[in-house]
C-alpha cells in the first residue's frame, strides 16, 4: 500500500510539473480575445523566453503558432503541413535565420488565433523543418495591429471578422 501511494504521489509530481513547464513554452493555450462591433482583439503574454507562443487554427485544425515578424510568410514545419494535408505550390529556397532552406509555397484558407480570422494566407512549407511551432509571419500579421507592452502584446484586426 505504501508502494502505491509513493508511486501515485511521483504521478502526481509529474503531472503538476509537466503542466507548468507546458505553460512556461506557451502561456497562450487557449486564446479567446473579443469582437466589438468590427474590431477582432486578441491579447498575448510572453513566455518564459520572451516569445509569443499561442495555440490556433490552420483551416479549422489547431496549431501552435510562434509569432514572428521577421519571417516573410506564415512558415510550417513539413511535419504539421503533411498532418494538415496541406497543398504544395512551387519549390524554391529562402534564407532563414538558420541559413538557407528549401521550401515549398502553399496557401492557408483560414488562420485563426483566438477571435482573428484571416484569409487566403500566403504560406511557406519547410522541407527540412521538423518542429511543432508554426511561425506566424508577416504574410498574416501584416493585416492587423500590433501594440506591444510590457511583456504582453495585443493583436487587433480592424478588417473585423473576415
Amino acid at each position: 500500500m505504501l508502494m502505491l501511494g509513493f508511486v501515485s504521489f511521483l504521478a502526481l509530481l509529474t503531472w503538476f510539473f509537466a503542466g507548468r513547464e507546458a505553460a512556461r513554452i506557451n502561456p497562450n493555450g487557449e486564446v479567446v480575445g473579443n469582437v466589438d462591433g468590427t474590431v477582432a482583439e486578441v491579447r498575448l503574454v510572453q513566455n518564459a523566453q520572451g516569445h509569443y507562443v499561442a495555440d490556433g487554427r490552420i483551416n479549422g485544425q489547431q496549431v501552435t503558432f510562434m509569432l514572428d515578424t521577421g519571417a516573410t510568410d506564415v512558415a510550417i514545419p513539413a511535419d504539421v503541413a503533411e498532418r494538415l494535408n496541406l497543398p504544395h505550390g512551387m519549390r524554391s529556397v529562402a534564407q532563414t535565420a538558420n541559413g538557407v532552406v528549401e521550401v515549398i509555397t502553399t496557401r492557408l484558407d483560414v488562420v485563426s488565433l483566438g477571435a482573428i480570422r484571416l484569409r487566403d494566407v500566403a504560406a511557406s512549407i519547410s522541407t527540412s523543418d521538423q518542429g511543432e511551432f508554426v511561425l506566424l509571419g508577416m504574410s498574416a500579421l501584416r493585416d492587423v495591429e500590433l501594440i506591444q507592452s510590457g511583456r504582453e502584446l495585443l493583436i487587433r484586426d480592424s478588417g473585423g471578422v473576415r
